[in-house]
Parts: C-alpha cells; structure tokens; sequence
C-alpha cells in the first residue's frame, strides 16, 4: 500500500501542486507560508493515505489539509486580530473535502507575481515556482543561472509578495500591456522545460499540457492581443512534433530528420490560423517572430525549407529580443542559408562568458566545425555539448555524431542531420 501511496501523493503533487498553491495564497496572500503547508499536507497525506487508502478527490483532501495548518499556524502567532480576514477565508469558503472541484486561480496568482513589488527579471521564474511547482534549479537552468542565486532571488520575491499584500485577481484590461510580457515568458519557460525533458516520464508531458492550456487560457482572455496569440501559435507548432522528436526506439530525432508524417495535423492547422490572426494586427513581437520560424521549418513537408527566409526572420527575432537561444538559432539558420563558416562567425560574435553554459551553442559549434573538417577543435566542443546535456538520448545522438567525425577524418564528413543545434533546442 506504501507503493501505492507514494504514486498518488506524487501524482497529486505533479499536476495539482500550482492550483493547490494559487487558491492558498490567493486565501493568505503569504506565498511562501502556502507552499510550507501544502508540503506539511504532502507529508500527512503519504501516512494516512498508506494507512487509510486514496481517498476519492486526493486534491480536496490536501486543500483541506494545508487550509488547516495555515490556521493553526496563524492561531499560534497569537495574531487572530491581524489574521481573522484570512482565517475566516479558509474557514469558510464552503469548500470541504467532499467537494468535486477546486476552483483553478493559476491565472490570478501569476498576475500577483507581476506586480511592480517585484523586480522584472523574477517575475517569471517566480511564476514557474509558485504556479507550476518547479524547483530552483530546473528554473535557473532555464535562465541560465546558478541554482543557489535563483533561489535566494526566488525567497525575497515572495517575502515582498507578502509584505506588500500584494492583492490576488486578474486586473483591468488597461493594466495588462505592462503585465503581460512576463505572464507570457513564464508559460513559454514552463512549455520549454517539459520540451528539453521530454524523455523523463509523465510529468514533463503534463508540464507541456500545462503550458498548452495555460496559452489557450491568456488568448481566449486577450484575443486582441497578437504576442498572446503568438505564443499559443509557438507552443501549437512546438507541440504538433513533439513526439516525432523520438524514434521507435527512444532515439533522438533531429528536425530535418523527422517523420512529417508524425507531426500532428490539426495542431499544425490550428497553429497557422492563430498566427494569421496575429500578424492581421500588425504589431510583431517576439514570441509572433518565433512561431513564424516555427511555421517556416513546418513548411518543410512541402519541399525544402527557406533558410535565407528563416536567417531574416531571426534577423528580426534578434532585434526585438536578443536572448541567447535566439543569437544561436540565428547562427544555425545562417549556416544552412551562407554556409559553415557564416554560423561560425556568428557564434564567434556571441560573448564566451555567456554562451559557455548554454548546450546548443556548443553543439551547433561542434558541428559547424566537423563540417568544416576542423576536426581537432569540433572534438573538445563535441565534449563539452555532450556535458551539458540532461537529455541521455541528445547525449547519445551526439556522441555517435562525434565518433562518425572521426571515423571519416580522411574523407568529406557528411552533413548534419538537423544542424546539431537542434540537440537542446525547442527548434529540434
């Protein structure tokens, strides 16, 4: 029965945990004090639920588990003056464990982690945490930032959540523009994540179901908004040859490389008609640029694809948002469009401080060089790509790709399946 109860209190806790945490803190306004109970619940669920069974709505029973703690925990401060709005909060909501549903507040929570109290550049991995219940360092890994900054950056956004009292709900459409770029970083990082890890079992897939639905959600709120509906299409196209990025066998499958067959339809559909909607506004923005390259490398199961049409497209992406993946995506469409040696020098002109933790860059490097025949220096980068890599059937993609250069050392090496840096990318 242990077994048994330790995969439902994990279940619960992989798709449940931001809802569970967004209704607390939208109670509590305390962030932090919400997880803490929850994670006191989680703990009290694995004993009574290996002794008593799963109970029949395990969501509800944690809610009413953590709503608890807070409460005595509140009781014990000894500030009942001070805490009887939040104590009659969760007292009497009417929301007992026996009840069908628990109202989903995500929405209204990553609005909250979007207020001016909280420094810009953490507004979305805060969201990432509180919303969707991923740890510090799969955040900073996605950030490219040490695990320990990012958690203490991460602490003090949620004691200012408190200490501002920092209000809960979605606000008036007037205040979205300043809001919305950050809401819309923290689902895309939320997407990406469940992309870079897609071989690690049930929860990245519902990561990507939550970043999907989350998208669906802000388009339907703001359908006027086009980088709204940009970042669905993004996620749309992403998502339709997620599973053609893996063969039969659990091997990676490069883009260029993949079954188109695979590639799923009406997602593609879909994502084609959404960003029609969003370029007819005639505001491009970054995440519009992004699915636009999505929906020219999809164009590939109609003949070749355009790469000097995709270079100047990153050419615009570059532009408006110069984040790294993009500087190296840009590199790799300047080498399929211009030839190795323009990619190289692209990624040349990337600062090596920056690009030295970033897997793509390192295997798009390695690549680039082994087509050149620069054998001896594609080797170490080909090292460190493999390093970096979390996903073991990149690693093993990659690793064949470097012994195949030195098998071929004497002869013309053959060219990339895909350009490796398809190896980590959402592009792949």
């Amino acid at each position: 029965m242990t077994n048994g109860a330790r995969a439902a209190v994990e279940q619960v806790a992989r798709t449940s945990y931001g809802r569970l945490v967004a209704w607390l803190a939208a109670a509590t306004r305390d962030v932090a004090a919400a997880e803490g109970a929850l994670a006191e619940a989680l703990a009290a669920a694995l004993a009574a639920w290996t002794q008593g069974g799963v109970p029949d709505r395990p969501e509800a029973w944690l809610l009413t588990a953590a709503r608890r703690r807070l409460a005595d925990a509140a009781r014990r401060k000894r500030v009942r003056l001070a805490a009887r709005p939040t104590l009659e909060a969760l007292a009497g909501d009417g929301l007992a464990a026996d009840d069908a549903a628990i109202p989903d507040r995500r929405l209204e929570l990553m609005i909250a982690c979007t207020h001016p109290a909280i420094a810009e550049a953490i507004r979305a991995p805060l969201m990432l945490q509180v919303v969707l219940g991923i740890d510090a360092a799969r955040i900073a890994s996605a950030f490219c930032v040490t695990p320990a900054a990012m958690g203490q950056a991460l602490s003090r956004a949620k004691t200012r959540l408190r200490d501002a009292g920092v209000p809960f709900g979605v606000p008036d459409r007037a205040e979205w523009p300043a809001r919305l770029g950050a809401v819309l970083d923290a689902v895309y990082a939320c997407y990406g994540l469940a992309w870079d890890d897609l071989p690690h079992g049930g929860g990245p897939g519902d990561l990507a179901r939550e970043g999907v639905w989350l998208a669906r959600v802000i388009a339907a709120l703001l359908p006027d908004e086009p980088e709204a509906l940009g970042l669905l299409a993004l996620v749309l196209f992403c998502e339709a040859r997620r599973d053609a990025r893996r063969g039969a066998d659990g091997r990676y499958v490069p883009l260029d490389a993949q079954d188109t067959g695979r590639w799923v339809r009406n997602l593609l559909g879909e994502a084609e008609t959404v960003l029609a909607r969003a370029a007819r506004a005639g505001r491009p923005g970054r995440y519009q640029l992004e699915a636009a390259i999505q929906s020219a490398h999809v164009a590939r199961r109609f003949g070749a694809a355009d790469w000097t049409a995709i270079a100047r497209l990153y050419d615009g992406l570059v532009a408006l948002a110069p984040s790294l993946g993009a500087l190296v995506g840009r590199a790799a469409a300047l080498a399929e469009a211009d030839g190795p040696e323009a990619g190289l020098a692209a990624l040349d002109a990337i600062p090596r401080d920056v690009a030295e933790p970033y897997q793509p860059w390192w295997a798009l490097r390695a690549d680039l060089l082994m087509r050149l025949r620069r054998c001896a220096k594609a080797a170490p980068c080909f090292g460190r790509a493999i390093a970096l890599a979390t996903d073991p059937a990149v690693r093993a993609f990659l690793a064949e790709r470097a012994r195949a250069m030195r098998a071929a050392r004497r002869r013309p090496a053959r060219r990339s399946a895909g350009s490796a840096v398809a190896a980590g990318g959402r592009r792949s």
